[in-house]
């Protein structure tokens, strides 16, 4: 039996040397091939654990257990006795289908649990007696020292020891739409998941610079193995159709048996029938009752608005979602690839003079700049014209079309959206020769490029404001340079990030005509701030007029999101999700008892920097506040949620695997409108449901009001087909 790992180390709170001497290991030689085999006895593999599957026999067996289920069986036996095979035929099959969409439906529950096993790496460069060696990641232990290179998927969690540049896409586990920047520097201990710079996750992607951690968690205990506890642990909702029909059921059972009962002994008592006569009235009683072919038009029902469904880009995984969705009052949603495109973009672009908004969204170079309303020729404005240049000259990103496809960027997302900037510029090709590069690196937070600009030599700078402000001297406005305003430019800053946006700023140097390389120390002094860009992952259009038609609807929309809190409000603001004002984090959750979390929830529109764990309560408090909810994400961490909500909806085209297993409903065109179509077509369907009932019991009771009549009264009807 392997050992559990201790789960209560806060590693990232410690210096990487004590990191290391905690768990015996160096970062040079690393565990001995003899210490590696012992501690992997010790601990296991770095596997997630598999849950003991039930045969495929008895997980359909169990479908059966229902009691209106036990009523049709019955039925079918009685039905069968009297004669009516056609009945008897007809009541198996509904049977069976609605044993059969039960089983379906349990074996896409544990296909999201097998798709989370399959998002871990396969193998992993390791150092191991002083060598470095690729093994597979199941055998990682507790100690083992990995390199990281871009491109590689991160195979268990790690302290990272070592970094230049490194920057890891974690929006599987956080939800944020950038990658994050990593380094070594140890962390408070209530430092949220999403702010764990010196840590690296399990199942996570590097996508720029290098680095070298120490394994800290292995299997189970990583927080992707947390993940997928909570998705096994979860239990699935039963949808209110289904409880309605089983509470249907029960009450039709008593009823029937209670009359039946009833009848036989007056018949018995009181009216000389004989018992055989009798007996076989009083089953036809019974036959007539039950509504066999209730569930039947059910299904037919929640089929046909599902297939209307599908023709609105809802994809209904889970029949009786269909009803439920008619009941949803609070759709609880993820922010990034949901409410936002996922897609960096700049938004606002400032100058000493002026101040710019730009046009359209995404990677698609379509827009314009524009200022007071009016498009700019920026081939004109001379200061808006280098600041757009030197961030595409301070840029990695490549920027394609894909063929009869959208515009993708294949590097940071952030430059991504700088680079689609200087597309919309429409600058003409000015003659600049790349001469020397200094990459961006998370330590100093900047890019710099030596460029002939002409005859000159010029220095362009992009990179964090707070770097930038510090190495120039002076600013460029129209009326040429001028004295640097430190005041003016933190003031301005600052406003920015409160509106959610991420602020890159630039600046220019020139250089002596002889420099052809460039060192950190030539970028002190002299320096020329040109203004900055404020870039967001901005709102869906269509989003905005969706949850407006929410609340006219009746529907709340809650944003449930890893992002940071200035950004999310920012976003809730924009779109009409609360008052843009008022949200709680993750850490602020963490402490609030059951109660006042349910309060919470109702006073509460934003959450931020939530973690999984955080997601299923709010979506449990909710529960217990008697409100029929839906959640939307599309990342791993929002897979336990989307279960245990009432409805869990992914998103198609950027969605998991893992989400969409986990969900009742799958967005094909990721649009957050199609949830307000579904929504309007589950309350048609549930108006269309009750009609039906209200038309079959009446009916069934008709035929059996005629028995009970004829046994009362003496004049007992001879049993003929029903």
């Amino acid at each position: 039996m392997a050992q559990q790992q201790d789960t209560k180390i806060r590693w990232y709170t410690f210096d990487a040397e004590t990191v290391l001497e905690e768990l015996h290991t160096d970062p040079q030689q690393g565990l001995s091939a003899a210490e590696a085999a012992q501690r992997r006895a010790t601990y296991g593999d770095n596997e997630l654990p598999r849950k003991k599957k039930v045969p495929a026999l008895v997980s359909f067996l169990k479908q059966f257990n229902n009691i209106l289920i036990y009523i049709l069986l019955l039925a079918a036996v009685i039905t069968f006795l009297l004669g009516h095979l056609t009945d008897t035929i007809v009541i198996i099959l509904v049977t069976m289908i609605n044993a059969l969409i039960g089983f379906i439906q349990e074996s896409k529950a544990e296909k999201a649990l097998d798709n989370i096993k399959n998002m871990l790496s396969l193998t992993a460069q390791v150092i191991r007696d002083g060598e470095r060696m690729e093994i597979d990641a199941c055998e990682l232990t507790p100690g083992d020292i990995v390199v990281l290179q871009p491109g590689d998927k991160v195979p268990a969690d790690l302290r990272l020891i070592r970094t230049s540049n490194l920057q890891v896409e974690e929006s599987v586990l956080t939800g944020e739409s950038v990658p994050s920047e990593k380094n070594t520097a140890p962390l408070e201990e209530d430092t949220p998941l999403g702010d764990r710079i010196n840590m690296v996750f399990s199942s996570t992607t590097v996508s720029a610079g290098t680095g070298t951690g120490v394994v800290t968690a292995i299997g189970a205990v990583t927080e992707l193995g947390k993940i997928n506890r909570l998705l096994s642990e979860t239990q699935a909702i039963t949808t209110p159709l289904l409880k309605q029909t089983a509470r249907l059921g029960k009450t039709i059972s008593i009823a029937i048996v209670g009359i039946a009962i009833g009848v036989y002994l007056f018949g018995y008592f009181f009216r000389d029938y004989p018992q055989e006569q009798l007996l076989m009235s009083v089953i036809g009683l019974a036959v007539a009752a039950i509504p066999e072919g209730l569930p039947a038009i059910l299904s037919i029902i929640l089929a046909i608005g599902v297939q209307n469904m599908a023709r609105r880009n809802a994809i209904i995984r889970n029949l009786p979602s269909v009803e439920t969705l008619g009941a949803v009052s609070v759709i609880c949603s993820d922010k990034t690839g949901t409410l936002t495109k996922n897609e960096m973009t700049v938004r606002t672009l400032i100058t000493k003079d002026d101040l710019y908004e730009v046009t359209s969204t995404g990677y698609a170079p379509e827009g314009e700049i524009t200022s007071h309303g009016k498009a700019v020729d920026v081939n004109q404005e001379d200061v808006l014209s280098k600041l757009v240049t030197c961030f595409e000259l301070c840029n990695d990103a490549t920027l394609m079309k894909e063929e009869n496809g959208p515009w993708i960027i294949h590097g940071d997302p952030t430059e991504g959206a700088l680079l689609t900037l200087y597309k919309k510029a429409g600058l003409r090709e000015n003659n600049i020769e790349h001469l020397f590069t200094i990459p961006f690196d998370s330590e100093y937070k900047y890019m710099a490029v030596l460029a002939k600009v002409g005859e000159r030599k010029i220095i362009f700078i992009k990179g964090a404001p707070d770097q930038l402000l510090h190495k120039v001297c002076c600013e460029r406005n129209d009326q040429g340079v001028q004295q640097f305003d430190m005041a003016y430019w933190t003031d301005t800053i600052t406003k920015l990030a409160q509106r959610g946006q991420r602020v890159i700023g630039a600046s220019y140097k020139v250089a002596d005509p002889s420099v052809t390389e460039i060192t950190h120390a030539d970028l002190r002094g002299n320096a020329i701030f040109l203004g900055i860009a404020g870039i967001i992952d901005p709102p869906r259009e269509e989003a905005i007029e969706a949850i407006r038609s929410c609340k006219e609807a009746g529907i709340t929309v809650k944003m449930i999101t890893g992002d940071h809190i200035e950004t999310a409000k920012a976003i809730g603001r924009e779109m009409g999700i609360g008052d843009g004002e008022h949200a709680l984090e993750g850490k602020d959750l963490q402490t609030m008892s059951d109660a006042e979390m349910r309060e919470a929830v109702q006073d509460y529109n934003i959450f931020a920097r939530t973690s999984p764990e955080h997601k299923i309560r709010l979506v449990t408090a909710l529960q217990e506040n008697g409100t029929i909810c839906a959640m939307t994400g599309d990342g791993v961490n929002d897979a336990p949620a989307l279960k245990k909500a009432d409805v869990g909806i992914a998103m198609g085209i950027k969605g998991t695997e893992v989400t969409k297993d986990a969900a009742e409903m799958v967005l094909a065109d990721d649009n957050f409108r199609t949830i307000v179509s579904a929504v309007e077509e589950g309350r048609r369907v549930y108006d269309n449901l009750k009609k039906t009932i209200l038309f079959i019991l009446p009916t069934n009771g008709a035929e059996s009001f005629l028995i009970i009549a004829s046994i009362l009264f003496g004049t007992m009807m001879p049993l003929t087909p029903i």
